[in-house]
């Protein structure tokens, strides 16, 4: 037998002992010892780890509005916590989730709110890209089109809708947006 297929054939045995092992107690425990009914184990999976350097900043109560905001076209999307993280993400880059409106030479184009959207890109009027709903659920509407969006790196999927000048800026908020959908999706 070669020395590769041998390793390879070990570390398969190897996690299978281990899985029997660490399950083995959970599934020991997974009966209610008082009425013999099973109980709900919890397994808590493993959240995609932030890419690179991390940025972040303290928000006031406007940002903070408009963080629930976002959590809460979201919600009404049927869209899970993931796509919040990377909505609140996206506008912390575009905006440090400020409803911006036309910011004359400084401004980039047309583009308008917390996702920094253009009107004259087809992400809607003035009016309706600086109202927080409107804008988030437009953000979502172009996620939902991007195939695989869930497994994706924040900043890909971000991008994928934005297309952005900077594709990487996104990965340096998912920190804080993660940190910000846990502290607000249930409140």
């Amino acid at each position: 037998m070669n020395t590769i297929f041998r390793k390879s054939m070990l570390s398969v045995a190897g996690l299978a002992f281990a899985g029997g092992v660490f399950a083995g107690p959970i599934a020991a425990h997974a009966a209610n010892p008082v009425d013999g009914k099973p109980v709900a184990v919890a397994v808590q999976s493993a959240a995609p780890k932030p890419q690179g350097e991390q940025s972040h900043i303290t928000l006031n109560d406007e940002q903070t509005a408009n963080v629930k905001a976002i959590i809460a076209a979201t919600k009404k999307a049927g869209l899970p916590e993931r796509a919040a993280v990377i909505s609140i993400a996206t506008s912390l880059q575009e905006s440090k989730l400020e409803n911006l409106g036309h910011l004359g030479d400084a401004n980039d184009h047309d583009s308008l709110g917390l996702f920094q959207q253009r009107p004259t890109s087809g992400w809607g009027t003035p009016e309706q890209i600086t109202d927080p709903a409107y804008s988030t659920t437009a953000f979502l509407k172009g996620l939902k089109q991007v195939d695989g969006w869930q497994d994706m790196a924040l900043t890909d999927a971000a991008q994928t809708v934005q297309v952005s000048a900077y594709p990487d800026a996104y990965a340096q908020w998912e920190q804080q947006a993660t940190d910000l959908v846990a502290q607000h999706w249930n409140s």
